[in-house]
């Protein structure tokens, strides 16, 4: 008894102290940003028509990414270098495309895009108006061009709009210091398909981007992602704190660098090539695919104003082959199962675990797969999902639980004897090692008998650490409310859940000790376990406290069923 309880405190410490601590970031007031539009907007919808309105902000794209420098040797991928990019002189247009999940913004500035809102998720903090993810002035993505030993910056030049007969096309013409220079949007929400709640639907948030230049030889596509993220959320510094760069290696898996871990000026080269890149918050990204590969990702620190990082500099390096360039852009939620339809692992794009990633990572992916289904399943609430998800673990571990405990009433019953040969042959270790075993076979056990007291309490921990990171940005519980919690991904504003999980795990320790030997350790582990897990999940993820108090409550019934088979194995001693 004395090593299971233990154990289970040296596992909850793990849990409790070691994953709180790959999130960890410093705290700070938010920090908001409204968004504005260039002088002339060209609003087209899904019909295609269109019509010229103002727009909030003077004309020019003000670019946040570091102007670049001058390339390495030839053959080499370029590397940008700090510098302020000269403001567009003549006057820019946004167009809009309107698709059925989001309405994005391309400026005719170096066709960058510069705004993506999505129909389908409301702010969070303050208005409740659809979110918005670019920041006023900073474009989520921009374009270089590195040739014959230069770097022009295409947001310099004002780019020519043509109007294609589909109206989620959009096609950019400019000419850069002699250079023909081609930039195709094509949003096409149909180039994936996606199965929820057994409905096939498109993606929604694609867009297949080919850029064209008249140069030879060796040439690259610098491609600037966002430095930053406008927050949507109820908690702006949780959200502030996800801020980070992904990237995915040809035949390797998927990393990220936070923002946090940048200090300012501080550069790394991720070297391809990649699968993809992507710039991400809490629930939002904007990433780049590519088939043929994207040479490396350079990423450096930004200044900051406070302790907490809220900019980044990002670029990947495209290799230009014959002049051109082919990539697919992903700008929308991290809603997992229309990552998983971009294929290429792109549902890591949020690298789940940190140094335990390849732990943690394959049960995360269980988990959401198990939750999705449950829930188109059942077609019920996520926090009713999760209650069932909880009892269902326990239910499918009885067998496991029940041999387990069995095992440690026998483990019980031949404590006494164990203890005399240990006190018969204290000065014999030989003798004592050998009756010690005698006394194993007698009753057809083994010294290992006990490990396998433990093995219950190590299964669910997995899943344990899988739902710890799940919370932290699956966009499926954002906002999602149960009965008196507005937002089972944030903490239980009125701390009734936390408590509940401290309670339910007092009655199991409880049950555990009845009928059982006088231990005073476990007795002790029975208050302090239960206040100490209640103490640190006071400010998790309400969902993340739903679940593991409906797994306690359901394991209940199992653990009075024991101490009634205690009681009759023996006469009550404590």
């Amino acid at each position: 008894m004395n090593r299971r309880f233990f154990l289970a405190l040296l596992l909850t410490g793990i849990v409790v102290f070691g994953t709180p601590l790959l999130f960890q970031g410093p705290r700070r007031p938010p920090i908001t940003n409204e968004r504005g539009d260039s002088a002339r907007a060209v609003e087209r919808d899904s019909a295609g028509r269109g019509d010229v309105r103002p727009a909030a902000t003077p004309p020019g794209v003000s670019a946040a990414k570091p102007a670049p420098g001058s390339t390495a040797a030839a053959g080499a991928p370029p590397t940008a270098a700090s510098g302020t990019p000269a403001r567009v002189t003549a006057p820019a247009e946004t167009s809009v495309v309107n698709t059925p999940k989001a309405r994005l913004r391309v400026s005719s500035a170096g066709a960058s895009l510069i705004g993506a809102a999505f129909n389908d998720y409301r702010r969070l903090g303050g208005d409740s108006t659809r979110v918005e993810i670019a920041r006023s002035g900073d474009p989520l993505l921009s374009f270089r061009l590195v040739a014959a030993g230069d770097t022009l910056a295409l947001d310099r030049t004002t780019f020519a709009v043509e109007h294609q007969a589909d109206p989620n096309v959009l096609l950019f013409r400019g000419t850069v210091r002699d250079i023909p220079v081609t930039v195709k949007w094509s949003f096409v929400p149909d180039t994936y398909r996606v199965t929820i709640s057994r409905v096939q639907q498109p993606v929604g948030y694609v867009a297949q981007l080919d850029v064209t230049a008249g140069v030879s030889g060796n040439a690259y596509l610098l491609v600037d992602l966002p430095s930053g993220f406008q927050s949507s959320e109820a908690d702006s510094i949780s959200d502030f704190t996800h801020l980070a760069y992904a990237f995915h290696k040809k035949g390797g898996g998927a990393d990220l660098v936070r923002f946090s871990k940048l200090n300012p000026g501080e550069r790394a080269v991720k070297p391809g090539p990649l699968t993809w890149t992507v710039a991400k918050s809490k629930y939002f990204l904007v990433g780049l695919l590519s088939d043929a590969g994207i040479a490396e990702l350079q990423v450096s620190g930004a200044p900051r104003t406070s302790r907490i990082a809220t900019s980044g500099h990002a670029t990947a390096v495209v290799p230009l082959r014959d002049g051109r360039a082919s990539l697919e852009a992903y700008v929308g939620p991290q809603d997992w199962r229309r990552l998983v339809a971009m294929g290429r692992d792109f549902e890591n794009a949020n690298p789940y675990g940190g140094w335990m990633q390849g732990l943690v990572q394959p049960f995360a992916t269980i988990v959401m797969r198990l939750l999705l289904w449950m829930k188109d399943l059942f077609k019920l609430n996520y926090g009713v999902t999760l209650i069932i998800f909880g009892i269902a673990i326990r239910v499918i571990l009885w067998p496991l639980n029940q041999t387990a405990m069995r095992s440690s009433l026998r483990m019980q019953r031949i404590q006494p004897e164990l203890a005399a040969v240990q006190k018969k042959y204290a000065s014999n270790p030989e003798k004592q090692r050998d009756e010690i075993m005698r006394i194993y076979r007698e009753h057809g056990m083994s010294p290992f008998s006990a490990l396998s007291g433990c093995l219950p309490m190590l299964i669910p921990m997995p899943v344990l650490f899988a739902l710890f990171f799940v919370f932290q940005n699956t966009i499926e519980f954002r906002g999602v409310s149960f009965w008196w919690v507005p937002d089972i991904s944030q903490f239980d504003p009125l701390y009734i859940l936390p408590i509940a999980m401290a309670g339910s795990m007092f009655v199991l320790s409880w049950l555990g000790q009845r009928n059982a030997p006088p231990n005073p350790q476990a007795k002790m582990m029975m208050y302090m376990l239960p206040v100490m897990m209640g103490f640190f999940f006071f400010r998790f993820a309400a969902g993340l406290n739903l679940y593991y108090a409906s797994q306690n409550l359901a394991a209940i019934p199992q653990q009075w069923l024991i101490a009634n088979e205690r009681a009759k194995a023996g006469p009550k001693t404590g």
